[in-house]
C-alpha cells in the first residue's frame, strides 16, 4: 500500500512516516515546509533504510497535489499538514481558517478525483471544548475555544458529511492529545521554526541556553499545583495508533472517531521537573498571565482505542523527556 503522509516533514508526521515504512508501507510525503524541514526525509531515510518520495506542495496547489496523485497510485491519506499553534490562532484567525480549512477541503476534493476515499484525519483534543467533564470521551458534545480548535472541529465535521453523502469514503478521526518525545535514535524530534509555541520544545530551548528561560501561562488553574494539567503522549505512541488505524479502517469500513491518548493528565511543573530530572539541567522559569483560549485540565478516555485498535501506549513521562533529551543535545541547531 501507497500512503500520502501531509504535513509528512513535521513533527508528528515525519515519525509516522518513520512507523510506515517500518510496517512495509510506501510512503509518499507532502509538505510545504513552513514549518519543518526537508532534513526530515534525510534522517527517515537513516532510520529506516528507506527513502519516502517527497514533494515540496502546499494544499492551496490543487494542481501540484494532483501530480502526486498522477505520479503514484495512492491508496490512502493520513492528513497531518496544517497550522497548529492555538495562540497564534487567536491573533492571526483569518490565517488559520484559511489555509487549514480551504487546504483540506481541496485535498478532499483532489482525493475525490482519484478516487482515493480512505482517510485518517489528525484531528485534536481541543474539538471537547471547556464544558465537558474530564476525561474526554468520543461521544460527548464538541465545540472549542480558539480558531485552532474550530478549524480542527470544521474538519472533522466535512468529513463526517463527505462520509454522509458517500459511505464509500473510509474515515478515520484521530483526537489526540498533547505529544512530546522523539524518536529513541535522536534523529526525530520536535523542532519548529523560530520560538517554539508548545510546551517540550520551548524547555529545550532552554534547557541549551538558547532561551533564556521557561514561560508558564498561569499557576492560578484548579490544578494540583495551579499549572495547566494536559495528557502527554509519546509521538512514538502516537505513531503506533496511526498505523493501529490505518489497520483498522481497512478491515471496518466506515467513520470512526477515536482518542489517542495515555488517560492520564501531568501539569506544566510536573513537566518541567521530569526534564530536569532527565537532563540533569535546570530549567528556569516565571509565570505569565494566562493564554486566551487555554483551559485548566484535560486528558483521555482511551477505552475505545484500547479496546477497538488494540492500542496501548508503551512510554512514560521520564521516558518521554530522556528522549527529548536525546534529541536536542544531538541537535543543539536542529535537524
Amino acid at each position: 500500500m501507497t500512503i500520502l503522509v501531509t504535513g509528512g516533514t513535521g513533527y508528528i508526521g515525519s515519525h509516522t512516516a518513520t512507523a510506515l515504512l517500518q510496517q512495509g508501507y510506501d510512503v509518499v510525503v507532502m509538505d510545504n515546509l513552513c514549518n519543518s524541514k526537508a532534513e526530515a526525509i534525510n534522517r527517515i531515510e537513516k532510520i529506516t533504510g528507506k527513502r519516502p518520495a517527497f514533494y515540496q506542495t502546499d494544499m492551496m496547489d490543487m494542481d501540484g497535489m494532483r501530480s502526486i496523485f498522477r505520479d503514484y497510485k495512492i491508496d490512502a491519506v493520513i492528513h497531518f499538514a496544517g497550522l497548529k499553534a492555538v495562540g497564534e490562532s487567536v491573533q492571526q484567525p483569518m490565517r488559520y481558517y484559511y489555509n487549514n480549512i480551504t487546504g483540506s477541503l481541496q485535498l478532499f476534493q483532489v482525493m475525490a478525483e482519484f478516487q482515493v476515499k480512505t482517510i485518517v484525519f489528525s484531528s485534536s483534543a481541543t474539538v471537547y471544548g471547556m464544558n465537558n467533564p474530564i476525561p474526554y470521551v468520543e461521544g460527548m458534545p464538541t465545540s472549542a475555544t480558539n480558531p485552532y480548535g474550530y478549524t480542527k472541529l470544521m474538519i472533522e465535521q466535512m468529513l463526517m458529511d463527505i462520509h454522509h453523502a458517500d459511505p464509500a469514503w473510509n474515515v478515520m478521526l484521530l483526537r489526540y492529545f498533547n505529544p512530546i518525545g522523539a524518536h529513541e535514535s535522536g534523529l526525530l524530534g520536535e523542532d519548529p521554526n523560530g520560538i517554539p509555541n508548545n510546551l517540550m520544545p520551548y524547555i529545550m530551548q532552554v534547557a541549551i541556553s538558547k532561551l533564556p528561560c521557561l514561560n508558564i501561562y498561569g499557576n492560578d488553574y484548579d490544578t494540583t499545583d495551579g499549572t495547566g494539567v494536559r495528557d502527554y503522549i509519546h509521538v512514538m505512541d502516537l505513531a503506533d495508533g496511526h498505523l493501529k488505524a490505518l489497520d483498522y479502517i481497512q478491515k471496518h469500513p466506515g467513520l470512526e472517531v477515536f482518542n489517542l491518548g495515555t488517560g492520564h493528565g501531568t501539569s506544566v511543573l510536573e513537566i518541567v521537573k521530569a526534564f530536569e530530572k532527565a537532563s540533569g539541567k535546570k530549567i528556569p522559569y516565571q509565570i505569565a498571565p494566562r493564554r486566551a483560549g487555554d483551559i485548566a485540565a484535560f486528558y483521555a478516555d482511551n477505552t475505545r482505542a484500547v479496546n477497538l485498535l488494540h492500542w496501548q501506549p508503551k512510554y512514560s513521562i521520564s521516558d518521554m523527556c530522556r528522549d527529548n533529551w536525546n534529541f536536542i543535545s544531538k541537535n543543539p541547531n536542529g535537524l
